[in-house]
């Protein structure tokens, strides 16, 4: 009969797993296949629908409805087992078990304390020849907690004949069960266990989810005169653990926490949410149920914190089975434009970079850059020519490199900002501008020097001497910006311009501030300097266009500074580009113009060994410096250059001895007749004597009768005088 149950129990198991239904307790080991995630969803609809009362026809046939591949974890009842097990032990003792009034004081004494157990009950196997080996169910007690007076009074029921067969039940143990091979139940390596749990099952009466711990009752015989002692096994107890407050949990299993002891893990990852574009939350308190979760939008995708029922869900992706849109439209996050994690619709919210744009602008400051090295080049190449040796082609070439570094933060600010293009940014503009205006401030501080000299001592400055005082200048800088990058680094900020899109900027800090505070004071120096050198006169008027080069430099960044912090102070990323492209080419290529302009304009006329105007009325060359006028450098003169200059500085004083000795020696010959019009004639006889270096101290004019003579003399002057008179 026991083998014909067996038989029974495997053949609806395996109709079971053909027709994907749940396989009962008797149906063997659960498999791979059965642990797959369309096994888990098939059984967890059965159990929905039992839990929500659409039970069709599962109650008809049995009161219980049994899953043999839902297993629990059993480690959160070990107070009910380990109650359970002492109370077989101590059964085991008793002499007359079918003593139900003790049974029950026993039961009631050891379980009832645990809020867990729901009912218990002891079974007896029968002994008699009518129906050996099949179990009595002695009682069945429904457990009152003493903390529960309110529960009705427990029963104890006492079976009768037609009932003695229980092996149908869910928490019973066959007589080969007993082992660990058993496979109606769930196998757990519990230390000191001495029972069984079973798989959970549906009481379709009460409408409740059980877990059951059954416990073999064994007595020890000894046979053949004492020598043998064997285990007989005479009934069993089994309890009963209510576990309907539980809840399934179908979300995915999280590595690094362990699943808590409300909630059943073997459906994890059966959840329907959009596995893309949303993640799984777990909603407690909904028990056997299925959607008991919620779908949020992650990070990536909007809208931003819209969470989706699971119940919805469940039913909208059966549709989508269907070819049914509404999961797709409704349940499905949208992905958020590049580069907007946290967007609340598919509008753009970072501003639009136009590439093409900046990459002309790049290209500008390229082609500049590289033009200052070729100035560098033809100035080495020209370093001899007065109007490049005079200005120092030493800082001339300094200037140059300032202006090249300057050139350089157009690349530093051409990508999207991050910290290297931002440190990249505070170096190329600050060090470009000290070493720009430095040289510059230098050559006209010389200049200054020299003009406000009273005496007749001469300074000399070298450009050896100018670079002892440029060269703390610029140390000073340079650890000012090494320690700036070392302890702050600069970093950016997200603004957001007049469309609301966001973009990144550097970030403005007190080390920002106070580097400014110290270029506005130097600049400010700087303008004092080349206003002091207004009127002074120099070679080829170098101080002048270094003024006109400083005045420009400060116009240009106070202008600047204003449209970023007061005009455009939200304007877009291609504008401030621009804007600085703006502000590099006003103050650096207009320096590079009115610095080099005049000189190259020079070379190209031909004229730049050639002294201008003023500069040649006064009889300056490039031997000698006077106050005010020119600069003097260490390298070592044109010895040709040198000579010819002397060579027209001899025939200029020859031409006014020559003129001083006729002057004398026709002066009182007065049979030479004065050439009409002339230089000696009678208009300006009066005027020329006056001017004459001698005609003063010869002839003093003592009376007007003198002074008609002087007339009348100086008027019969020779046509030699005049001849010589024009020479000069």
């Amino acid at each position: 009969m026991l083998l014909c149950g067996r038989g029974i129990v495997w053949a609806v198991g395996v109709i079971a797993l053909v027709c994907g239904m749940p396989r009962p307790v008797g149906a063997g080991t659960a498999s791979q296949e059965m642990d797959s995630v369309e096994t888990k969803e098939q059984v967890l609809r059965e159990v929905s629908q039992m839990s929500t009362g659409n039970l069709g026809t599962i109650c008809m046939s049995e009161p219980f409805y049994r899953f043999a591949w839902a297993p629990l974890q059993v480690s959160r009842f070990d107070s009910a087992r380990q109650k359970a097990d002492l109370l077989v032990r101590i059964l085991r003792d008793l002499d007359d078990l079918s003593d139900t009034s003790l049974v029950e004081r026993m039961v009631q004494g050891l379980l009832a304390s645990d809020g867990r157990i729901s009912a218990a009950r002891v079974l007896l196997r029968e002994t008699a020849s009518s129906a050996p080996g099949r179990m009595r169910l002695v009682l069945t007690h429904r457990l009152v907690s003493p903390y529960t007076p309110t529960e009705p009074t427990p029963q104890v029921v006492t079976t009768t004949p037609k009932a003695s067969v229980v092996s149908s039940k869910p928490w019973y143990i066959g007589e080969s069960e007993t082992s660990r091979n058993a496979t109606r139940f769930q196998k757990h390596n519990i230390s000191g266990s001495i029972g069984w749990w079973t798989f959970p099952y549906f009481q379709c009466k009460s409408r409740r989810w059980l877990l059951s711990y059954a416990v073999p009752i064994l007595t020890q015989t000894t046979s053949n005169r004492g020598r043998r002692t064997t285990m007989r096994d005479v009934g069993m107890l089994s309890v009963d653990v209510d576990v309907t407050s539980l809840d399934i949990n179908q979300c995915d299993r999280k590595s690094d926490k362990a699943t808590p002891d409300s909630q059943i893990s073997y459906f994890h990852g059966t959840h329907k949410c959009d596995r893309n574009s949303s993640v799984c939350v777990f909603s407690p308190g909904h028990g056997w149920v299925q959607g008991g979760y919620k779908c949020k939008c992650k990070t990536e995708y909007f809208p931003k914190d819209k969470t989706f029922n699971g119940s919805l869900v469940e039913v909208a992706w059966e549709g989508k089975q269907v070819k049914n849109p509404t999961y797709e439209m409704l349940y499905v996050c949208r992905s958020c434009p590049k580069d907007c994690p946290n967007c609340t619709s598919d509008k753009p919210c970072v501003a639009h970079y136009n590439w093409p744009f900046r990459i002309a602008l790049l290209t500008i400051s390229s082609l500049c850059m590289v033009f200052t090295f070729v100035l560098m080049g033809m100035v080495y190449h020209y370093r001899s020519v007065k109007v490049f040796r005079l200005a120092s082609p030493t800082f001339l070439c300094i200037c140059l490199i300032g202006c090249a570094i300057m050139y350089l933060e157009m690349a530093a600010i051409f990508p999207k900002l991050d910290m290297y293009s931002c440190v990249a940014t505070k170096w190329t503009r600050h060090l470009g501008f000290c070493v720009t205006f430095s040289s510059l401030l230098m050559k006209t501080w010389r200049v200054s020097l020299t003009y406000r000299v009273t005496s007749a001592h001469k300074i000399k400055l070298t450009d050896k001497q100018l670079l002892q005082w440029l060269t703390p200048i610029l140390l000073i800088v340079l650890v000012y910006l090494g320690a700036w990058t070392l302890s702050a680094t600069p970093g950016t900020d997200v603004i957001t311009d007049y469309g609301g899109l966001k973009f990144k900027q550097c970030t403005y800090d007190w080390w920002d501030h106070s580097l400014a505070m110290g270029e506005v004071l130097f600049l400010m120096w700087g303008v004092k300097v080349c206003f002091s050198v207004r009127k002074a006169e120099s070679f080829f008027d170098e101080a002048k266009y270094i003024s006109w080069a400083v005045y420009n430099i400060a116009v240009v960044n106070i202008v600047m500074v204003s449209f970023h912090l007061l005009i455009l102070p939200k304007a877009g990323p291609d504008i401030k580009y621009l804007l600085g492209f703006l502000r590099t080419q006003l103050s650096t290529s207009t320096t590079v113009l009115l610095i080099f302009g005049p000189k190259f304009y020079r070379i190209v006329q031909g004229t730049g060994d050639q002294y201008d105007n003023r500069a040649r009325a006064k009889g300056v060359t490039a031997s000698f410096s006077l106050n005010g006028l020119g600069v003097m450098n260490d390298e070592p003169a044109d010895l040709s250059q040198e000579n010819e200059e002397l060579k027209e500085e001899i025939q200029k004083l020859a031409a006014q001895m020559e003129f001083m000795k006729i002057v004398h020696m026709e002066m009182n010959n007065r049979h030479l007749k004065p050439k009409p019009g002339g230089y000696f004639s009678e208009k300006n006889s009066v005027m020329n004597t006056a001017q004459s270096p001698g005609a003063k101290t010869v002839h003093p004019p003592t009376t007007k009768t003198s002074e008609a003579s002087n007339e009348n003399s100086s008027a019969r002057l020779s046509p030699a005088a005049e001849l010589a008179s024009e020479r000069v």
